[in-house]
């Protein structure tokens, strides 16, 4: 009998949400599929999981390179059948001082390039009439943050992306969903000091912040058969801190 292989397509594979994504991938018998555009990060990930996965230099900004690197995963892996775009970036100010290319390059990092992504590695999943795909956005989509306009709108931006793409492809048993961490334990939490901190939980009735565990399971779960008649929705894992 022929061991099924199971690929998964992983951006932003490098921060403490994504390496714990990778981790429950790989603990799942997955192989991955990941990007960088930091030749050191890709280094640092391939000693981290080593020579049965794959690495590709992609810069999400850069949409021309974007395109030829995703033209190229899809014809070496037409067998991926999970995506997760986990990539993003933050650059703040109050929008009275935010330049042009602070709200672009945030704007096509963190939303641009999912559409680019899906778009270009949908048609693997619509021939096989299968596929998985999940968004990480953030609390903030729905609350909003001062400071953060840019970052808000793209991850916003997201989940109206993935729900009207899971309208389209939902009868081809492909099911897209968005996960929405609030606070989790990373290197970004690391640095808040205890005032920042002790503000933050105050705010979040479990009072305390998530692990990164706690999204890769959610996400790992809505890449499984478990989920299957779940689609086009946003999953907030945030402690409480927001509910609707």
């Amino acid at each position: 009998m022929n061991k099924i292989i199971k690929k998964v397509f992983i951006t932003g594979a490098s921060g403490g949400i994504g390496s714990a994504i990778c981790e429950k991938f790989i603990s799942n018998n997955y192989i991955l599929i990941l990007t960088s555009s930091s030749e050191n990060k890709l280094s640092n990930l391939k000693k981290n999981y080593g020579n049965n996965h794959f690495y590709y230099k992609v810069n999400l900004l850069d949409q021309i390179d974007l395109e030829n690197s995703l033209k190229t995963i899809s014809s070496e892996h037409t067998d991926i059948s999970v995506i997760v775009n986990n990539a993003g970036i933050t650059d703040d100010s109050l929008i009275m001082r935010m330049s042009s290319d602070q709200w672009n390059n945030v704007i096509e990092t963190n939303l641009s390039s999912n559409y680019r992504i899906i778009k270009s590695l949908l048609p693997i999943m619509l021939s096989k009439k299968y596929g998985k795909i999940i968004g990480v956005s953030s609390v903030v989509a729905s609350t909003g943050n001062p400071g953060q306009v840019n970052y808000v709108a793209s991850k916003s931006g997201m989940i109206g992306l993935y729900k009207s793409i899971a309208l389209e492809v939902s009868k081809r048993n492909i099911n897209v969903n968005v996960v929405s961490p609030g606070f989790i334990k990373t290197p970004m939490t690391d640095k808040l000091n205890e005032s920042q901190k002790e503000n933050i939980l105050s705010k979040i009735p479990m009072g305390k912040f998530g692990n990164p565990a706690d999204v890769a399971n959610l996400v790992y779960f809505l890449s499984s058969d478990e989920s299957d008649y779940i689609t086009g929705q946003n999953f907030n894992i945030n402690g409480g801190m927001l509910m609707v």
